[in-house]
């Protein structure tokens, strides 16, 4: 999916909500990225209408139920019954998929990695009272069938509907042989019960794109990875007014177009509040409506690997970020040049566009290009500031949480975590932590106001120094529906953002927002100087010809350590180092991302020398993964195994066009 993510926030996205990033497994988004993820991610909401799939007030109304007149609003034939989606959850054996690949992990360990819902076990916010378990089942899982009328006739392999429709579904993921391995036990199982699957392997850059595939909800079937992060997060993936429609511009990452109101209002709610306890209750509801509704079915964490070459130090794989995360601090015992192995190339160097773990991974190098990956890090589920000079908290005095007056006529953030004029009828949280409707009168709520200052000498590889106005240009542009976004809520819950020097702004949110990582909603930044090849500069550029801007998307002007030289697409990216760097020239001089296919001969590349750096995106899994550890432990390579908290999920489209 990437989705986000790998890595927090990196996976976020631009602008805002920091959503999950697809994992793009090579051998398998995240960013977090996601591997592959679906690193979309991971943003914001300005008028991401809530027409998206009305949201219904009545919690145990069908959540597969369409709107008349609106795209995707016809009920999918088989799929938006929640019989049948259920029975799919019943037939699949998810630790015989996780066995498939990753057969070298003991029974205890294989069964650690299972997932019931949308966390996994463990998590603070993972809930295991109320929610609705699938066990491997073909038992309930046929009788399920039945009742939804799909029977199976006498010596027949597929069910059938009273027409004498055969009960069969496309499923789509990438041509990842990770995927492609656990997906063929999967298809084996949906079989045994009946169910016809016809697979579609495609190419991530596909699947993962701006205006394709995920994006434009082409699947009935999707099979992809989010990449955890170090907070659930999940509003974007998750809520009513979330669902991606022409109508708002595809805007959100809820590809499922799933509506349950009460759902979507704990998810919103658990987003929304600095409470830790009231967040576990939130998360709580949503994942007991998640697990009941089985619109998305979880499978399995990954368990994965990283390699690098003996030469190379101060390489540093991690679960919550980015193998390039710390790129600047690489060095090698011999030689000027390190060469990272990837499965997938990226389809965009803009963040704002490219949700998979593999532009970022590129991305970091030039300081993710828009993104906000190059303020801070997030290394072993926490934040770390680096181009910040700290991370601004309500403790250290960089943030704070005022109490304010407002009355009617006035913006607020209400309940359903959008912005709105305040009126009789509206639903929000006030000061007191309390849930009201608004009547009349006065109400006082809180006001989050940060301020972000960043170290003084930041320049541009021109060796432009960074400026108010790089900022002023990324909030323009990244708010503005026009430039695809993938969704626009925290740029929507901003209410002001005073720039008060070329490196310190403060952002003032509506009343009522209380966003839980407000010390890493950072800002993105771009050259707002920089003369472009039609000879206008970057700023005049309308935010609707961003993602044909060359400049932009495939050779952007780097604030990070290396410089983008050359992209030889399909072979690959070659990034020198940076001698403006404010963190100061790296002592890898040269930085060669090529991309090889076959995850199978990235590894056997690795082993002759030909390629120094394998991240968790290219081995995700599979025998490639037990090889390379292998040969770490005869001293050939250094090899990293990492808890991921990158997910596999099956998310089921409700509607059909």
């Amino acid at each position: 999916m990437t989705m986000f993510s790998k890595r927090s926030i990196a996976k976020l996205m631009t602008l805002g909500l920091l959503t999950p990033v697809l994992a793009a497994c090579g051998g398998a988004p995240a960013a977090a990225p996601i591997k592959e993820t679906v690193v979309v991610v991971q943003t914001t909401a300005p008028e991401i209408q809530t027409v998206v799939v009305e949201a219904t007030t009545d919690p145990n109304a069908d959540p597969g139920a369409g709107v008349a007149g609106e795209a995707f609003s016809t009920p999918h034939p088989i799929l938006s019954d929640p019989k049948v989606r259920q029975a799919m959850a019943y037939c699949t054996n998810r630790p015989e998929l996780i066995s498939s690949v990753y057969p070298w992990l003991s029974e205890e360990e294989q069964l650690a990695l299972v997932m019931d819902t949308n966390l996994p076990q463990g998590h603070w916010a993972a809930a295991t009272e109320g929610i609705t378990t699938y066990p491997f089942d073909v038992t309930k899982g046929a009788a399920l069938l039945d009742e939804a009328g799909w029977t199976l006739p006498e010596g027949a392999s597929v069910r059938e509907n009273a027409d004498g429709e055969p009960l069969s579904l496309s499923f789509t993921t990438t041509n990842a042989q990770f995927r492609q391995t656990w997906s063929a036990v999967f298809i084996q199982q949906m079989s045994a019960c009946g169910i016809q699957i016809i697979p579609t392997y495609a190419p991530g850059s596909w699947w993962f794109g701006s205006s394709t595939g995920l994006a434009r909800r082409d699947f009935e079937l999707g099979a992809y990875a989010w990449v955890g992060e170090t907070d659930p997060k999940g509003n974007t993936l998750y809520a009513c007014n979330q669902i991606p429609l022409p109508s708002n511009n595809w805007e959100g990452q809820n590809y499922m177009g799933w509506c349950n109101q009460t759902a979507s209002t704990a998810i919103v709610a658990a987003n929304n509040t600095l409470d830790t306890e009231e967040r576990v209750k939130q998360y709580g509801i949503f994942q007991q409506e998640f697990t009941k509704d089985m619109v998305s079915l979880p499978l399995f964490n990954r368990s994965e690997a990283a390699a690098a070459t003996n030469r190379l130090s101060n390489f540093k794989p991690d679960p919550t970020e980015y193998q390039t995360g710390n790129v600047e601090e690489w060095e090698v015992s011999d030689g000027d040049t390190v060469v990272i192995g990837l499965t997938q190339e990226p389809a965009s160097m803009w963040t704002v566009i490219e949700s998979s773990a593999v532009q970022r991974v590129a991305g970091y190098l030039t300081g993710n290009n828009g993104g906000q990956g190059w303020a801070f890090t997030s290394y072993s589920y926490d934040y770390q500031p680096k181009a910040l000079t700290e991370l601004p908290t309500l403790e250290n005095g960089g943030a704070v949480n005022n109490e304010v007056e407002v009355t009617a006529g006035d913006m607020v953030w209400t309940t359903a975590g959008e912005a709105a004029e305040l009126a009789p009828g509206v639903e929000i949280v006030n000061a007191a932590g309390e849930t009201v409707t608004y009547e009349s009168g006065t109400v006082t709520m809180k006001q989050l106001a940060v301020t972000f200052t960043y170290k003084d000498d930041i320049k541009w590889e021109d060796g432009e120094p960074l400026k108010a106005a790089d900022f002023e240009l990324a909030q323009k542009i990244d708010c503005d529906p026009e430039s695809g976004s993938v969704s626009l809520s925290v740029c929507e819950s901003r209410q002001d953002v005073e720039f008060t020097s070329d490196s310190a702004y403060t952002i003032t949110y509506l009343p009522g927002v209380q966003w839980p990582e407000y010390m890493i909603y950072a800002l993105g930044a771009y050259p707002s100087h920089q003369v472009l090849a039609d000879g206008r500069t970057l700023a005049d550029v309308p935010a609707s010809e961003w993602e044909s801007v060359l400049e932009i998307t495939e050779d952007p002007l780097s604030i990070g350590p290396y410089v983008l030289e050359s992209w030889e697409k399909g072979q690959s990216m070659t990034f020198v180092a940076n001698p403006n760097y404010y963190g100061g020239e790296p002592k890898v001089k040269k930085i060669v991302i090529k991309f090889i296919a076959d995850t199978q001969q990235a590894v056997a590349q690795l082993l002759t020398g030909e390629v120094d750096v394998l991240g968790t995106e290219t081995l995700g899994a599979g025998a490639e993964v037990e090889t390379v550890l292998k040969a770490a432990e005869a001293g050939e390579v250094q090899g990293f195994t990492i808890a991921s908290p990158t997910w596999e999920h099956v998310d089921m489209n409700l509607f059909v066009k």
